[in-house]
């Protein structure tokens, strides 16, 4: 296939792909992928676009034609994100994932990192919440470590959110994603700035 043929279809790949996740309000990127080859009627995983070009369709798709709702529900994620935080203080919260970078929808979860090494303080706090808590594992690569991390998933205002524990001196580590791009985090001061930057929905 020639070179500027195949990009067209990656391209529109991408394209139905970052409808599926916009329509659905999910951030399963492979799920979508998936679904859009299927649509498109193409084999070949080759064919495929990365995650960063999926990406930047949703980022343009919400633009077009979700401005308006997407920015409000961005807000409303954000403000739980803030309020989990302040609730999760004594363990060093970040945040990573969708509602940092932007691209979250209407069903996504508030993804934290908590750095210590008190595994046992944190496990009674979560234990002494007046609500429901899931535990679980998640097998992370941080630097040149893999480590089985503790995941503790919460209902906060409506909201689910899911807060991974990593040790202290992994919050010094420079994280990258699957497909090798920077992890983006903040801290609840910079998630405060990014709600005060943007304008409180009506």
């Amino acid at each position: 296939m020639a070179s500027g043929k195949r990009n067209h279809h990656r391209e529109h790949l991408a394209y139905l792909a970052a409808r599926i996740l916009a329509e659905d309000g999910t951030q399963d990127y492979a799920a979508a992928k998936r679904k859009a080859a299927r649509q498109a009627g193409v084999p070949s995983t080759q064919q495929l676009p990365d995650n960063r070009e999926i990406e930047a369709a949703l980022r343009s798709w919400q633009s077009l034609y979700q401005r308006e709702h997407h920015a409000e529900c961005l807000w409303e994620l954000r403000h739980v994100a803030v309020a989990a935080m302040t609730l999760l203080a004594p363990f060093n919260p970040w945040l990573t994932g969708s509602v940092l970078t932007g691209t979250a929808g209407l069903h996504s979860d508030i993804n934290l990192q908590l750095f210590t090494d008190d595994g046992k303080a944190l496990e009674l706090f979560f234990m002494n919440l007046q609500q429901d808590c899931q535990t679980g594992c998640r097998r992370l690569r941080i630097g040149d470590r893999t480590l089985e991390a503790s995941v503790f998933s919460f209902i906060l205002q409506g909201i689910p959110v899911n807060a991974v524990q990593l040790p202290l001196d992994a919050e010094r580590v420079v994280q990258k994603t699957v497909d090798g791009r920077v992890l983006e985090r903040a801290r609840r001061s910079q998630v405060e700035s990014l709600l005060e930057t943007s304008a409180t929905p009506t």
